[in-house]
């Protein structure tokens, strides 16, 4: 199964991308999963939501659609993984809330946050079974096979990125694949547009993951100026989707 999708849906400036004029705050969510059958929750890494929410956006959601949900900072930023046992609590309620409309759970951590083996297998382990987890490292000394290798063991998946900085590993360590695209602007993160050029080759990729018998969520970061959405748009109709 193939999901494409972006970062997030409460952008103003998606009006006239994605939101016809008129369409009320409260009715985004509903006019996104019109079109596409994912999305990446990112709000809940600055501010965890309470169950409520997810109840909320399950009764919102269409059958089949996936919500990838990201953790919050305190864990990944101001904690960095310790003690995980609170936050794992509070995820393992939001997931059962949003029932089987929950995708994975994105770990980013932050790019200060050197390799640590033990915190990280520890965190793996914690984490309930039924909750599968995408890691996205930002400090280059986690990029290692060893690591790789952790992840395989607990079946987490290796977050595949693109953006400025950002090393392009194309790891696959679970049986599906994350893969978040900040933008192809080599000067800042979440900048500008991918050319057919590179929406063609991550087609290719995403084909060859699929044809390993793995599941793909790919989502789009670059929100500015609604690029994530045609971006997401055009390689749907690539993979045909």
């Amino acid at each position: 199964m193939i999901h494409v999708g972006c970062s997030g849906w409460a952008y103003n400036h998606w009006n006239g991308v994605l939101y016809e004029r008129g369409v009320p705050t409260a009715r985004r969510l509903e006019r996104y999963a019109a079109e596409f059958d994912t999305v990446e929750l990112n709000g809940s890494f600055y501010r965890w939501p309470a169950d409520a929410w997810f109840a909320r956006w399950r009764e919102q959601l269409p059958a089949g659609f996936v919500m990838a949900v990201k953790a919050a900072r305190g864990l990944t930023h101001a904690r960095r993984l310790r003690s995980p046992e609170v936050w794992i609590e509070r995820f393992e309620r939001g997931f059962k809330e949003l029932g089987d409309r929950a995708g994975p759970l994105l770990v980013q951590l932050p790019p200060a946050f050197e390799r640590d083996d033990a915190r990280l297998d520890y965190f793996l382990g914690a984490m309930p079974a039924a909750i599968p987890v995408a890691v996205e490292f930002r400090h280059p000394s986690w990029e290692d096979p060893g690591v790789y290798e952790l992840l395989e063991r607990h079946g987490a998946a290796y977050v595949v990125m693109s953006g400025a900085g950002l090393p392009c590993n194309l790891r696959a360590t679970a049986k599906f694949v994350y893969v978040r695209l900040h933008g192809p602007d080599p000067g800042s993160l979440y900048g500008g547009s991918y050319s057919a050029q590179d929406l063609r080759w991550w087609a290719d990729r995403i084909e060859e993951w699929r044809a390993q018998g793995r599941d793909v969520l790919v989502y789009f970061n670059n929100d500015l100026e609604g690029n994530a959405v045609r971006n997401a748009r055009d390689l749907r109709a690539l993979l045909g989707c």
